[in-house]
């Protein structure tokens, strides 16, 4: 991304840097794309000639959020978003890196399709965008794609997408070359022939509205099988979405053994439960499915004690044909970009978890997964930082939302919290 052509100077603000914990007043000067200094007073005395300034007036300066799942539409799906739209997304809501998932058409499996979207990336999104390039083969889990070829191009990681893999000998095969080349492979962890026709999570409410439910085991079995799969392979693994509470206490024995284990959950599974499924309201319904209020409370003490290590908005635009069915025959996903900030520091306010926790789980945790230099706020840092008034109040309306499809979960919600200022790079991107 091309840096700004004129310094930005962000004075009176609340630093935040969620990988050394700092936590102070002061300002910050971004030249040449770059955090060139930080802290109290940090340029006055030698502001350079031009610079823009910015007055924070007390509010938080912190790392741009980087999403560890996007899924958008191009190449294939343009209709349901696009690189411009996602990026447009993004920026409102403090998103300055997005990683997008392989489930294109085609499939992002090989090099030149890693390429074209890089490329097309660089020309129409006004925030960054990286890659995870897909496991395997067209995403059909029989055969392994060429990792060390797609590493060279470009692709921060693999990734299984939206499916699992379910052949263990595929995914143990998979493990060890990734080791090889020292990749993180992500992988979603739901075994379809435990899923079936299940629409949402087995229990008492599905039983009520009549719906086939998914029992957790859909999760655990194959999360279990991975695990002991990297404990045999030693690859760095990383659960993209855990939604039970016996999910998270298998995480948790993995990182007490000292295996190289990570997990994300979604921001929809820390603060929706599956009472929020109401009336078959089609835009609550995911992959995983939403959980018990149990589930979601497990999900923020995991969060707490440092068993989840990434938030992610699973941002999964559908088109509307696609969400207005009946429940059952709806399609799977929800958008989340604009509302991802917002809606995690709704534990924050209620004094679940500390702002500083919460934040690193969206920047310099995933930066440090995928190796990324953002998601600090450092001298030398890329000069991708937010400015967040934490207690403005708003409420998403749906005639507002900056993404192409509307299939939000949190329409006519009402937050607190907003970002102010995107910058990516040294530039201002939010409109």
């Amino acid at each position: 991304m091309t840096p700004a052509t004129h310094p930005i100077y962000v004075r009176n603000a609340r630093l935040i840097d969620p990988e050394t914990g700092r936590d102070e007043r002061g300002d910050c000067l971004i030249e040449g794309g770059i955090i060139s200094a930080l802290g109290p007073d940090c340029a006055v005395h030698r502001l350079p000639p031009g610079s823009e300034i910015i007055d924070a007036r007390g509010h938080v300066l912190c790392p741009g959020l980087i999403d560890m799942r996007v899924f958008v539409g191009e190449p294939g799906f343009e209709h349901r978003e696009t690189f411009h739209s996602a990026g447009r997304a993004a920026a409102a809501g403090g998103v300055t890196t997005l990683v997008v998932m392989p489930d294109t058409e085609p499939v992002m499996d090989n090099v030149a399709i890693v390429d074209f979207v890089m490329r097309r990336a660089r020309d129409t999104s006004r925030v960054r965008v990286v890659a995870m390039a897909a496991a395997t083969l067209g995403h059909h889990g029989r055969e392994m794609s060429e990792i060390g070829l797609l590493r060279e191009a470009g692709a921060v990681a693999i990734t299984s997408g939206k499916r699992s893999i379910a052949d263990s000998g595929v995914f143990g095969r998979l493990l060890q070359y990734a080791h090889n080349f020292d990749v993180l492979v992500v992988h979603h962890v739901e075994d379809q022939s435990l899923v079936g026709d299940g629409v949402m999570n087995e229990g008492e409410t599905a039983t009520r509205l009549g719906l086939k439910g998914i029992p957790i085991e859909a999760e655990t079995i194959p999360l279990e099988r991975d695990i002991r799969l990297v404990h045999r392979t030693g690859a760095r693994y990383h659960a993209a979405l855990v939604s039970t509470a016996e999910s998270l206490e298998l995480v948790r024995r993995a990182k007490r053994e000292g295996l190289p284990v990570t997990c994300g959950v979604s921001i929809a599974h820390l603060t929706l439960n599956e009472n929020d499924i109401g009336e078959y309201r089609t835009f609550f319904k995911l992959a995983p499915p939403l959980r018990t209020e149990s589930d979601r409370l497990a999900c923020l003490e995991a969060l707490a004690d440092g068993t989840i290590d990434v938030i992610v908005s699973d941002h999964d635009p559908q088109h509307v044909e696609t969400k207005r069915h009946p429940f059952a025959d709806a399609e799977n996903g929800a958008i989340g970009l604009e509302t991802l900030l917002a809606a995690a520091l709704r534990p924050v306010h209620d004094g679940r978890i500390d702002l500083v926790r919460i934040l690193r789980t969206m920047t310099s945790t995933p930066a440090s997964l995928l190796g990324l230099p953002q998601g600090r706020l450092q001298v030398g840092a890329p000069g991708d930082v937010i400015l967040v008034d934490l207690d403005q109040p708003w409420v998403l309306e749906k005639d507002r939302i900056l993404s192409i499809s509307k299939n939000t979960p949190f329409e006519r919600a009402r937050f607190q919290g907003r970002v102010l200022e995107t910058i990516v790079a040294g530039r201002r991107v939010r409109t």
